[in-house]
Formats: structure tokens, C-alpha cells, sequence
């Protein structure tokens, strides 16, 4: 499942939670994955805080956001990481409410290799997580819930 990390100085965003909140539920429609508990509650982001002085560039500047995404093999084509790259940076500037901000944020997308994350203990592949999702919304059709939220 995707996960989400963002990097910022203490004192960035005003409300961290909905920045968090907002940033896997992008994802996951850029992703197109099916709106289902499986994928809901284990596409997550994580906002942290470093304090001041813990980041920098060549020229003593600290007020950068690092955002590193992570997301299956083959998860985003060229169109998908184009927008998850724009859409995050205005999304980051607008929770920071500093529109130049945007200049300063990094969005980087790292993609795991078949195996190379676990989910309850073990290590999945693609092909793992295209099948427990099917499972998934076979169950929620069974129990007349009707597959995937639209």
C-alpha cells in the first residue's frame, strides 16, 4: 500500500492531520485503486517535524518540504506521477499557506520491487495485492455492500 512521508520544519502546517488525510485520499485517486477498506486503511501519510536547524541547503536555507511517496512497481505511469507531483506541491503549499513554497518542495517517488514491503507480517507482491484486493471486494459484494465505493 502507499505510503506517504513529509519533511518540513516544526511549525509548518497548521493542521497536519488533514494535510495527511488529504494526501493518501489524492493518492489513491490518482492511483485509481478501488475505494475499498484494504486500500483506505493502509494508504497512509506521515507528517514530520523537524526542528529548527535539522535541515538545510548549501546555503544555510531551511524553509524546504521533502515528500517521498512509495508505491508498488509500475503503480504510476508518466501521467500518474505528473500529477501526483503537482497536485502534492500545491497541496503542500496551500497547507503551509505559502504559495512560494511551492518552489521549495520536493516530491519524490520511489517504487518498491515485488516483495519489498510487508503487509501483516508478510512480504507482498503485485500480484498478492491485485488478489487479496479481488478477495476483498467479493466479500463486500457477498455481504450486499456492492464492491468499491464510486
Amino acid at each position: 500500500m502507499p505510503m506517504i512521508d513529509v519533511y518540513a520544519t516544526a511549525g509548518t502546517f497548521t493542521d497536519k492531520h488533514k494535510l495527511a488525510t488529504d494526501l493518501a485520499a489524492t493518492l489513491m485517486a490518482i492511483e485509481g485503486v478501488p475505494d475499498i477498506p484494504m486500500f483506505r486503511q493502509n494508504t497512509a501519510a506521515f507528517v514530520h517535524e523537524l526542528p529548527a536547524g535539522d535541515l538545510s541547503n548549501v546555503d544555510g536555507a531551511s524553509s524546504y518540504v521533502r515528500v517521498q511517496v512509495l508505491t508498488n512497481a509500475s503503480a504510476l505511469d508518466r501521467a500518474k506521477q505528473i500529477a501526483v507531483v503537482s497536485q502534492f506541491t500545491s497541496m503542500v503549499a496551500e497547507a503551509a499557506h505559502d504559495p512560494a513554497l511551492a518552489d521549495r518542495t520536493w516530491v519524490l517517488l520511489t517504487e518498491a520491487v515485488p516483495g519489498g514491503w510487508g503487509l501483516g507480517g508478510h512480504a507482498n507482491t503485485n500480484d498478492e495485492l491485485v488478489a487479496a484486493a479481488g478477495e476483498q471486494i467479493a466479500e463486500l459484494q457477498a455481504m450486499g455492500g456492492g464492491g468499491p465505493a464510486t
